[in-house]
Parts: structure tokens; sequence; C-alpha cells
């Protein structure tokens, strides 16, 4: 079996919101689905929105009681230390273009982009829901 992943979901508060930020981003999608699925207190509720990005990897959004009620989990506040998405660019001018897009969206910045003692220029944001995205351009191009 190839192990690779196909789908990160993230948790978000508001889910129009949020599939307005990404779109701000430039992500595609058709826009929120799955609503003829009614969620009850124990059963979730079929509402995500889906983002199809290079690679086959999609994107996806999902209200956090909903995701919560399906993974038969607690619901908790995102905690951005936990993890980060990075996005690999061409180039160190796409990393401030991509930064600048999200700032524009409404993302907030940890700092500001900078180089690394490895040789990688990058910057994080935080998205509206908290989730931690590095932008990252490396000069010997993606390390695998």
């Amino acid at each position: 079996m190839r192990h690779h992943i196909s789908v990160i979901t993230l948790a978000v508060d508001d889910l129009d919101r949020a599939v307005g930020f990404y779109r701000a981003l430039g992500l595609e999608t058709p826009g929120v689905i799955g609503t003829e699925f009614e969620g009850d207190e124990s059963t979730p509720a079929g509402d995500v929105a889906m983002f199809k990005l290079a690679g086959g990897l999609i994107l996806a959004l999902y209200p956090r009681s909903e995701l919560a009620k399906d993974a038969k989990v607690a619901a908790g506040s995102p905690n951005a230390a936990e993890f980060s998405i990075g996005h690999l660019v061409d180039t160190r001018e796409e990393v401030d273009a991509v930064l600048a897009e999200a700032k524009a969206a409404g993302a907030t910045f940890t700092d500001q982009p900078h180089d690394r003692p490895w040789g990688i220029y990058s910057g994080y944001f935080r998205d509206l829901d908290g989730h931690l995205w590095e932008i990252i351009w490396s000069p010997n191009g993606p390390a695998l």
C-alpha cells in the first residue's frame, strides 16, 4: 500500500465565513454541500465545503460541532500549536503574495516572513478559525 494523505478536514466555527476566507485566497469550491442531511444531538449534519487542491488533496471545512459528533470526541477550541499546514510555493515573491492575500482575507500573522538558517523563506498566518498555515519557499525545491 502506498501511504498518502487525501483529505485534510478543518473544524470551523462558521462554515460560510470560512468558505469566504478560502475563496479569497484563490481556492475554488462549489460551496457548501450536504445541507439535506440534517443532524441532531448525536448525529452530525452533513454541511461541508471541499476544495480540490494540487495532487488530488482535498481541503474540507466542517463545522466544529459536527466534526466532534462525527468523530465521537468532545468539542474543543482550536490549538494552533498542535500542527501547521504547509503550502509550498515556487518563489520568495509568492510567499509574500500568498501572505498578502491571507491578510486581505482577514488572517492574522504570527511573525513577519523571514529566512531560516536551514535555507527556507517562510511566514505563518492563522486563518479565521485559528488554524496555523506556513507559506514556504525553498531554494532547493520540495524536500520530498
